[in-house]
């Protein structure tokens, strides 16, 4: 079995996956029983695949969040191995995280994401839509067993460079492998009529904010790794190692929403390696917290911990 540690965005972060494991498979959703339980749980997947239809700018339910769809870093409904998916919520939450220095709920999680991937507000604690997205969660972990993390579960994490990942080299990736589908500016594509992105915005006031988890370098690049371009999988990736650290560096470097993160990380030693904003426990820059090289610190770190 590979081992596993855990990740501070978007669930959990598992080492890089061979092609030969066993990887966790979502239940079957045409099989979400015809009951009215079924009916939250379905509505709790549409909430994740379609969020701008209900909760966007012009959303039927309300207007809090930036017109993204959860889907967009939860690919497949957050159903699909190494896609950043929910195989593991349900097994796992509550749990303690280092970020908020708390014991979180389902519901402050799922708020975390609203407010920093979708750039929004929170939803009410007691509302259907909240609801309905925990039962989701629920029903597609149904089957993994309480504190247990499925192999596919997360993002796998990729090895280091021996250099620090390159915004110049990453545009190169960028432009032969993204701009298609996200633009040139990384701002995606939507047709006028439509509420939601045909391909979600990788950058400007649209996009994640600073505070999300894929603004940390190593989970966009192991999420692009297993994801991207296209059509891509864990076990069939089109980039190497290399190109994701570089594209992830580029894309984390275009402007984007900021977020105030003061309440993040109360103990600054627990803030992960790639955490690009300071004060930190030991004497690395914001540059190289954001960039790499990240041997260096986490050498730094194993010796402090002696």
């Amino acid at each position: 079995a590979l081992p596993q540690r855990k990740g501070d965005s978007h669930e959990l972060a598992v080492d890089r996956p061979p092609s030969t494991i066993e990887v966790w498979q979502a239940p079957d959703s045409t099989l979400i029983p015809q009951t009215p339980e079924g009916d939250l749980i379905r509505y709790g997947r549409d909430l994740i695949a379609h969020t701008a239809k209900y909760l966007g700018p012009k959303g039927k339910v309300k207007a809090i969040s930036n017109g993204m769809n959860c889907q967009n870093c939860h690919l497949k409904a957050g159903a699909k191995p190494f896609g950043n998916n929910y195989a593991a919520v349900a097994s796992t939450y509550p749990k303690f995280r280092a970020r908020s220095g708390t014991m979180e709920t389902f519901e402050k999680r799922i708020n975390d994401c609203i407010e920093r991937s979708l750039n929004g507000q929170r939803l009410e604690e007691n509302s259907v839509e909240m609801r309905a997205i925990i039962a989701y969660f629920l029903w597609l972990g149904k089957d993994v067993k309480k504190g247990v993390v499925p192999q596919g579960t997360g993002i796998p994490t990729l090895p280091f460079l021996k250099r620090a990942a390159d915004p110049l080299r990453g545009k190169a990736v960028y432009t032969k492998h993204c701009l298609v589908c996200h633009g040139q500016e990384g701002w995606g594509f939507k047709h006028r009529d439509s509420l939601e992105w045909t391909y979600p915005p990788l950058a400007g006031m649209q996009s994640y904010n600073v505070g999300a988890g894929l603004f940390r370098l190593s989970r966009f690049a192991g999420y692009v790794k297993s994801n991207m371009p296209h059509g891509t999988t864990y076990d069939k990736p089109v980039l190497s190692d290399e190109e994701a650290w570089d594209v992830a560096a580029y894309v984390n470097s275009l402007p984007r929403p900021g977020k105030d993160l003061s309440d993040d990380w109360p103990e600054i030693a627990a803030k992960p390696f790639d955490h690009p904003f300071g004060p930190y426990a030991d004497t690395f820059s914001e540059i190289q917290h954001k960039y790499g090289p990240f041997d260096d610190i986490n050498i730094a770190r194993k010796k402090s911990q002696r």
